[in-house]
C-alpha cells in the first residue's frame, strides 16, 4: 500500500514538474519576442454620424498631448488611424475620401519629424520612438505599394452636380511613399 501511494506521489509530482517548467518556457519565451508593428482596427468611416465627432476628438487631441513624446504617440496614432480609413475607402472605391485620408496620414506621419526633434532638444531619449517610427514608416510603406497595385493609375471623379476632374491615384501613392521615406531618414539622424 505504501509504495502504491508513493507512485502515485511521484507520478504526481512530475507531471506538476513538467507542467510547470513548460510553461515557464512558454512564459519567458514570449517576454523576449518583439511583436510587428500592427495597425489599428477601422474607426469611424464617412458617412457615419459620429465621424465628424471623431474628427473633432482628433483635433481637440492635439492640445492635450503637449509634450514631446505624447506629441510622438499623438501623431503616429493620428498617422495609422487615417490610412487604414484611407486603405478601407481604397478597396471600397471612394476614391475621392480616400485621397483625403491618405493626405491627413503622411501630414502626421510628416509631423513625426519634429516631434522628434524637439525632445532630442529637450535631450530625451527618443531612441525606442526613433525605432517605432522605422517600424511604422516600412508598414506603411508595404499598405501604399498594395494599394498602388490594386487600385487605378487615373480615376475620373464625376460628382453629382459640377464638373468632372481626374484623380491622380497613382502620383498620390509615390507622394506618400517618397514622404514617408524621407520622414524615416531624416528621424533616424537626428
Amino acid at each position: 500500500m505504501y509504495s502504491k501511494e508513493r507512485e502515485e506521489y511521484m507520478r504526481t509530482f512530475l507531471l506538476n514538474v513538467t507542467i510547470s517548467i513548460f510553461l515557464l518556457f512558454v512564459i519567458c519565451h514570449l517576454s523576449f519576442v518583439r511583436a510587428a508593428y500592427m495597425l489599428p482596427y477601422p474607426s469611424y468611416m464617412p458617412g457615419n454620424r459620429l465621424y465628424a465627432v471623431s474628427r473633432m476628438i482628433d483635433r481637440m487631441k492635439k492640445y492635450w498631448y503637449f509634450g514631446a513624446i505624447s506629441q510622438v504617440k499623438y501623431h503616429l496614432e493620428l498617422s495609422d488611424k487615417y490610412l487604414v480609413e484611407a486603405k478601407t475607402l481604397f478597396e471600397y472605391k471612394q476614391y475621392m475620401l480616400a485621397t483625403d485620408a491618405l493626405l491627413r496620414s503622411t501630414e502626421a506621419f510628416q509631423a513625426l519629424e519634429d516631434d522628434i526633434r524637439r525632445g532630442v532638444d529637450q535631450n530625451k531619449d527618443m531612441t525606442v520612438f526613433v525605432d517605432e517610427i522605422e517600424d511604422a514608416g516600412s508598414v506603411h510603406q508595404e499598405v501604399l505599394l498594395s494599394l498602388k497595385s490594386s487600385t487605378p493609375e487615373t480615376f475620373l471623379w464625376t460628382p453629382e452636380k459640377a464638373s468632372s476632374s481626374d484623380l491622380f491615384l497613382s502620383k498620390e501613392f509615390d507622394y506618400a511613399y517618397d514622404l514617408i521615406s524621407s520622414t524615416v531618414e531624416k528621424v533616424k539622424q537626428l
